[in-house]
């Protein structure tokens, strides 16, 4: 279950990053943000509940939370127009918590992939607080594009890989992972700070998700 929320947040995070590349209508992403929101609430609910007490299975799945009400809060504040000052400090909270969860994926869990995807979504997430919370629209362009990439890196392919079975050798993933987010992060800043600014709208919210491990299959 909690791989099909991961397959999701992919899509929600690529929507995202096109919304913040001005390519979506913020009115129109606002509704798929409530729909992963809403799933990403549920997910981790039912896998708590069903966890047996199961103490690194309530552990893994308490971080989907974090996306799950971040998605929930940036379609609300894109139908609303809300201030992006409060998903942003919120941001800004989801940020140093993933610093954690990646610290129990690498120690606790011995879940390496997610242990670096868990970084991926802090620096996503640390993005998203410079952007709405401190207002720093000279990012929109580069947040945009760390978005859409992370919904496939840390996403949909992994979430395809663990539904079809094929997600194995999990320290060389780790590394390639590592590997790719230092090139894209790295990379992808001189081409896109110079870009035109799209009007500013409101980020997605990880996911993430905290999009689950594959201990939450």
């Amino acid at each position: 279950m909690g791989n099909v929320g991961l397959l999701f947040v992919g899509a929600v995070l690529f929507i995202n990053g096109l919304l913040l590349l001005g390519k979506v209508d913020a009115r129109a992403g606002a509704v798929f943000n409530l729909f992963v929101g809403a799933l990403q609430v549920l997910t981790p609910t039912y896998l708590i509940f069903t966890a047996g007490g199961d103490p690194k299975k309530i552990l893994a799945a308490s971080g989907i939370y974090l996306f799950g009400f971040t998605y929930l809060y940036v379609g609300i504040g894109l139908l609303v127009l809300l201030d992006t000052t409060g998903v942003g400090y919120y941001s800004l909270f989801v940020a140093i918590s993933a610093l954690g969860y990646s610290y129990v994926n690498f120690r606790l869990l011995k879940d390496y992939p997610f242990g670096v995807i868990w970084l991926y979504w802090a620096l996503l997430w640390f993005l998203f607080f410079l952007l709405l919370g401190l207002k720093m629209d000279q990012l929109t362009t580069y947040t945009g594009w760390i978005t859409a990439i992370e919904g496939w890196v840390t996403g949909a392919i992994p979430a395809g890989l663990l539904l079809s079975g094929y997600w194995k050798h999990p320290t060389e993933t780790a590394i390639a992972l590592g590997v790719f987010g230092v090139l894209m992060f790295v990379g992808l800043w001189p081409l896109t700070r110079q870009s035109p600014q799209p009007t500013q709208a409101a980020p997605p919210a990880n996911s993430a998700g905290a999009p689950p491990s594959p201990d939450q299959k």
